[in-house]
């Protein structure tokens, strides 16, 4: 089973762009795609029929939002974490499948204010308390834009960058939680301290130099270990100011 994760940057944009067309070459089973600010009236999109497709949206027009396409239609679905201040900005969503869990989320930006540094943290806590429940009942993959590098290796400069949100200790300090709770980073996993990133700043023109970050991931839960196949990033998609991400899992 092959998934990818994008942070597209506005769907629509990238659709009209042509940038989804690489899909069309892809064995990918499902798709999980964030920030698609999008609003309800503006899907499914109907040029992508052999996915079935599902989509939580921001109460606030032309924000946030995420969206799962899957070639095989899910048990069940679920939309958002069950905490309104969190599931106003949809997202995150959660598609069941037989032998796994599978969440997508577009983590909380801390960068506007402190106050939305503490939103970012206080989401953070309630998401892995949700991964933990999960757990519980069987393997779970979880995947999006986590808006945090991990560790040093995880983007360009590190130092310059060690009082910026996103590499803040406290945000790192939750990814080692996640780690220390048995999560597996698959990209480590699979290829070791290797350097790529996920996110280049659009103004700098950082990925042309390719200054980036990894703050897009696919974790999975200990029990799916022995599944994992690859796990890559797609840095020739264009688009947005991400890139693709994905795994294999042999189910």
């Amino acid at each position: 089973m092959r998934i990818l994760s994008w942070n597209v940057n506005g769907l629509r944009a990238v659709l009209n762009k042509g940038c989804m067309e690489f899909l069309r070459g892809d064995p990918a089973d499902v798709i999980c795609i964030q920030e698609i600010k999008m609003s309800k009236e503006h899907s499914p999109i109907p040029s992508f029929p052999e996915f079935c497709q599902y989509y939580s949206f921001a109460e606030k027009k032309g924000y946030s939002g995420v969206s799962i396409w899957s070639r095989t239609e899910p048990s069940e679905i679920e939309y958002g974490l069950g905490i309104e201040r969190f599931d106003a900005e949809g997202r995150t969503l959660i598609a069941h499948f037989k032998d796994f869990v599978l969440v997508n989320c577009y983590f909380p930006n801390g960068k506007q204010s402190e106050e939305r540094l503490r939103y970012k943290m206080d989401f953070y806590a309630s998401f892995l308390e949700k991964m933990e429940g999960y757990r519980k009942r069987k393997g779970v993959v979880f995947c999006g834009d986590v808006n945090t590098a991990h560790n040093e290796i995880d983007l360009a400069r590190p130092n310059e960058n060690a009082s910026t949100s996103g590499f803040l200790r406290e945000e790192r300090d939750w990814i080692d939680d996640v780690v220390e709770a048995g999560y597996i980073d698959t990209f480590r996993a699979v290829h070791g301290d290797e350097v790529a990133y996920s996110w280049w700043d659009y103004k700098t023109k950082a990925r042309e130099r390719d200054i980036g970050w990894r703050i897009d991931y696919f974790f999975i839960s200990p029990d799916l270990k022995d599944h994992l196949k690859e796990a890559f990033i797609i840095p020739e998609v264009m688009g947005s100011d991400h890139c693709p991400v994905g795994i294999d899992l042999l189910m």
